[in-house]
């Protein structure tokens, strides 16, 4: 499977379920959850949502209200260091057990995720 047919393989709704899984281990994480002001949590889920439906093949939803991604620059603010990568990464898996994905398009989202976090660490130190 390409990166851009995994839209096709869970749609809208097996994104939805990932950042919502995702989300909902936020607001507890002792590493993560001081990154995220509570009142822009639902925001940052749909943000994640849109993005990664923009990313593997769906709308282009994300890119019509925010633009380009940017993400290294959108993440400059956060401090992103080896334990935030790992945590962040560490939610993230975990989310994509609970939102029981097939197994090929949760494949490609764990690669993906892999990376990216590691591309985003701006505090390689901390």
């Amino acid at each position: 499977m390409e990166e851009q047919h995994v839209y096709a393989a869970i749609g809208h709704a097996g994104f939805d379920r990932l950042a919502g899984a995702f989300y909902r281990q936020v607001p507890s994480d002792d590493v993560l959850g001081p990154m995220y002001p509570p009142h822009d949590l639902e925001a940052a889920q749909h943000r994640l949502r849109d993005f990664l439906i923009f990313r593997f093949g769906g709308p282009q939803t994300y890119v019509e209200q925010r633009g380009h991604p940017r993400l290294r620059i959108r993440h400059a603010p956060f401090a992103i260091g080896q334990t935030a990568r790992d945590r962040w990464l560490q939610l993230m898996t975990r989310a994509l057990d609970q939102a029981a994905l097939p197994e090929e398009p949760r494949r490609i989202l764990q690669s993906f995720f892999e990376s990216t976090t590691t591309f985003l660490m701006n505090r390689p130190g901390a």
